[in-house]
């Protein structure tokens, strides 16, 4: 399997690339192929709603994008690695989701797998839940099908990181692929 995972954090060294690494090493491990995509450091311009793609493509903006549509529709699993900020995804990891219009019946028709990779500071009851309503909205609306989740609380540093039990998570979910 080809699993393209978009690492959204513009820490590139941070606790989210701590779990995208570990969850590639472990699917790696099982035999697939894996590139991460850190979009941070992507020339990604926000959708403008022109609909000039009608939804199918081709974009009206030419950028980073048209590389990372091919990899995307290349891939049979995408990976969506972010911090939470502000309970939702980093504006860097937005910013591909909704460039995602000019793609949606491409992408949808591919049937593709997904995880979610996520962490943060904070560990209550309500950390996540608008980022997790958001991802399973979009999982639904493209027809994905959703291998699993590392819900990272507690996780504010690398070292915070490295001490939890998410690291693991991660590469036991990537392994279990």
């Amino acid at each position: 399997m080809r699993i393209l995972v978009l690492q959204g954090s513009p820490n590139t060294n941070g606790s989210t690339a701590m779990l995208a690494g570990e969850f590639a090493r472990g699917a790696r491990e099982a035999g697939h192929a894996v590139d991460i995509v850190d979009v941070d450091g992507l020339d990604i311009a926000p959708c403008t709603g022109c609909v000039a793609c009608g939804f199918g493509g081709p974009c009206a903006l030419s950028d980073d994008m048209d590389d990372l549509r091919k990899r995307i529709l290349g891939s049979d699993m995408l990976v969506f690695a972010t911090p939470l900020y502000y309970f939702g995804m980093t504006a860097q990891l937005k910013i591909v989701v909704d460039r995602f219009c000019s793609a949606n019946p491409s992408i949808s028709g591919r049937h593709l797998k997904s995880a979610l990779l996520t962490v943060a500071w904070n560990d209550d009851d309500r950390t996540f839940k608008a980022l997790e309503a958001h991802y399973d909205t979009l999982v639904g609306y493209l027809n994905m099908r959703d291998c699993g989740r590392v819900i990272g609380g507690g996780c504010g540093t690398p070292a915070m990181t490295r001490r939890s039990r998410h690291l693991k998570e991660a590469y036991d979910l990537g392994r279990s692929l």
